[in-house]
């Protein structure tokens, strides 16, 4: 018997739910960060006004990972259907929470008295505490992004689904982008509400509408541009594991009933 990684439909597997993880993680951790997008270009701010308030665009740096982890997310829908996406969801809040709890334990140990100077030169003059607070992000940040998430990805499955049981395999770039687009307006606004309005910040109203409308307007233009990748990436795929196997993976996924002479898919 062949080692099951000889399967090309269970490794590729692997390689899109391993970049699908670790994009999610990696987000997770710099989304506390709110950046200035004009200056960080180079640009002069632009003195937008937007619900009262003024200033350069800003977004949370998760934006710079989100749109990968919903392109992910409709190829893994493609090929292994919404019951791998939802395994997949809840396995990857599952590690998140893992991750936060080791990082509030390495908060807990006590620093040696060298390290906490260590980079004062460097306008850090406590390491410890800037280690806190910027792995520490909070009860409130953690539970807005594990909420927003869940719903996210929930939603951009089913949405999928559905586009897809109207499209069958045409349209490819409206169930993908379509699904991409009204996942990610609730994950830009439920994450915020949740870790910013609801939490110790108590941020505006007028901010939360401000920073969750340009972090949508971001994540739309980006979804937009991805639709080619998306197509590329299908493209690289169908490549791989052969026009047999990729059409079987699809049919499978699609919720047909294959015999069990065509042979079976992962799922």
């Amino acid at each position: 018997m062949k080692n099951i990684l000889h399967n090309r439909s269970v490794l590729l597997f692997v390689v899109l739910s391993g970049f699908f993880v670790t994009n999610a993680l990696v987000a997770e951790f710099i989304g506390v960060k709110i950046f200035a997008l004009e200056p960080t270009l180079g640009l002069p701010p632009l003195e937008w006004n937007l619900f009262g308030q003024s200033g350069s665009l800003m977004l949370t740096a998760g934006v710079l990972l989100w749109p990968v982890v919903f392109v992910m997310t409709d190829l893994i829908n493609e090929y292994y259907g919404k019951r791998a996406v939802r395994i997949l969801s809840w396995m990857t809040a599952g590690l998140i929470l893992y991750a936060f709890a080791m990082v509030f334990a390495a908060i807990g140990l006590v620093p040696a008295d060298f390290w906490v100077t260590t980079f004062a030169d460097k306008g850090v003059p406590d390491m410890q505490a800037a280690f806190s607070q910027i792995f520490g992000q909070g009860m409130w940040i953690i539970a807005g992004s594990l909420v927003a998430f869940l719903l996210g990805q929930l939603i951009d499955a089913l949405t999928f689904h559905r586009l897809r049981l109207f499209t069958g395999e045409k349209h490819l770039w409206l169930r993908a982008t379509g699904s991409t687009l009204l996942s990610q307006f609730i994950d830009s606004f439920v994450v915020l509400y949740i870790a910013f309005v609801l939490g110790p910040q108590k941020w505006s109203i007028s901010l939360f509408l401000a920073v969750g409308c340009v972090n949508y307007a971001y994540k739309f233009v980006v979804a937009v541009l991805l639709t080619p990748v998306i197509y590329g990436a299908h493209w690289l795929i169908d490549l791989y594991l052969g026009k047999e196997q990729s059409e079987l993976l699809r049919r499978q996924a699609r919720g047909e009933e294959i015999p069990a002479a065509e042979g079976q898919a992962f799922f």
